[in-house]
């Protein structure tokens, strides 16, 4: 095929984001959009020139793929629809609410020989692109992850609105799961999680300390690592990279080149295309995903496992 007919399922701030840039992408036959307020989906219809579908069955009639920009709560239950249909999926992180429901999900599109990409968009952020072929295994990682309170978002906790982008990175430099996990966290404004640290230990003695909050005063993106001979820093809201390397005896700057004209989400929506019409594996496999699910969820058992100990909640 030479374009990948593509509905977008969920139109919200985000949702009407993914739309805009399948609008943009030439390999791509943008068919339409569905949403459970559909007058939101007529809106983000015409401002795309594109069709709201009234019911999701509809939109599935006529795409090859999906992207799937629902809450959470929800992403079992439509992106298991969407797969059982036959179509190729792109799932906003995180994958699902439990590792139970992400398993299927897995399960059900491998099954199906199905394109299933999970949405874990800072592996698209071109700091990242710029330092991780520079990055071999870390002894020491610190990550700091802080928003200002909005309550889009507050369907789950922090860990997995925020600290689980973080959590998958951390995974893709290890190369392997943390022997040792380490929470502590606290409900600030919400019912939920609002602040949380993790400290991860890993077989070769490796630490990650990762914090996130989305109950700041300023916004914060950064992470650094620490390895021999190198010290490499990625700040994600500027995409600007700090490094510095060991040759011989002398400890100098280094500047990897960084394309700041790249936009995350419009790389990884235009790659989860490019997989489906090259029958590639998509960079963002559901492996991926369920690996960063299941270590979120241990941190978060760990979390509360403290509050229960101590008689916070």
């Amino acid at each position: 095929m030479d374009k990948l007919k593509v509905g977008v399922v969920g139109v919200g701030h985000l949702g009407s984001i993914h739309a805009r840039i399948f609008n943009e992408l030439e390999s791509v036959d943008f068919v339409g959009v569905f949403d459970i307020d559909y007058d939101r989906a007529i809106e983000v219809s015409r401002k795309f020139s594109t069709r709201a579908f009234k019911t999701l069955e509809e939109l599935l009639r006529n795409v090859d793929a999906v992207s799937c920009v629902v809450p959470t709560e929800k992403h079992f239950e439509v992106g298991y629809h969407i797969i059982e249909e036959g179509k190729h999926l792109f799932l906003e992180k995180p994958m699902a609410r439990t590792l139970k429901e992400a398993e299927e999900l897995n399960n059900m599109a491998k099954t199906k020989g199905l394109k299933l990409q999970i949405g874990h968009v800072e592996r698209f952020n071109p700091a990242f692109i710029a330092v991780k072929d520079y990055i071999n295994r870390p002894m020491f990682a610190e990550v700091h992850r802080l928003s200002i309170f909005n309550p889009r978002g507050t369907d789950v906790d922090v860990i997995l609105d925020l600290m689980i982008h973080d959590l998958d990175i951390i995974l893709y430099f290890m190369g392997e799961s943390p022997l040792k996990v380490e929470a502590v966290g606290v409900p600030v404004i919400t019912d939920k999680i609002d602040i949380a640290n993790a400290r991860l230990e890993f077989s070769n003695g490796a630490i990650a300390n990762v914090t996130a909050s989305r109950v700041s005063v300023k916004k914060v993106r950064k992470m650094r690592f620490f390895q021999k001979d190198a010290y490499i820093a990625i700040n994600y809201l500027d995409k600007s990279v700090e490094m510095f390397r060991k040759f011989d005896d002398v400890i100098l700057p280094f500047f990897p080149e960084v394309d700041i004209t790249i936009e995350p989400l419009k790389l990884e929506l235009e790659l989860f295309v490019k997989s489906v019409l090259e029958d590639k594996v998509p960079p963002v496999t559901g492996d991926d995903g369920l690996r960063a699910l299941n270590l979120a969820i241990k941190v978060q058992e760990e979390v509360h496992r403290n509050l229960k100990k101590h008689s916070v909640i």
